[in-house]
């Protein structure tokens, strides 16, 4: 990871995460293109969510599992490539609205 993220490796929805994102850099890659993409259009606060069903309904790509549950896009992985980008682009720290996440530091 690009960013300094605080994390627990002891929680298993942070390890997931850590595997996945190990194994395909390119999906934090789209995810980055398309929430710079939205911040250079003007939009305001937004979720994390529509970044990710972005993804989905509009790039083709693959993912190695890493422990996603199946999933090419894990729904569990939405809240850590959040705080991710938001770390690699402080300018952008209060893009996304941030709940608690499992395996996250406050």
């Amino acid at each position: 990871m690009q960013g300094e993220m605080r994390f627990s490796d002891e929680h298993p929805l942070m390890r997931a995460f850590r595997l996945f994102h190990a194994a395909n850099p390119h999906v934090y890659e789209l995810f980055t293109k398309y929430a710079l993409e939205a911040c250079r259009a003007g939009r305001g606060r937004f979720g994390a969510r529509m970044i990710w069903n972005r993804m989905r309904w509009y790039a083709r790509f693959e993912t190695t599992d890493g422990e996603s549950g199946g999933f090419k896009l894990n729904n569990n992985h939405t809240p850590y490539y959040a705080r991710l980008f938001m770390s690699d682009w402080p300018e952008y720290e209060d893009l996304f609205e941030t709940r608690r996440a499992r395996g996250v530091d406050a």
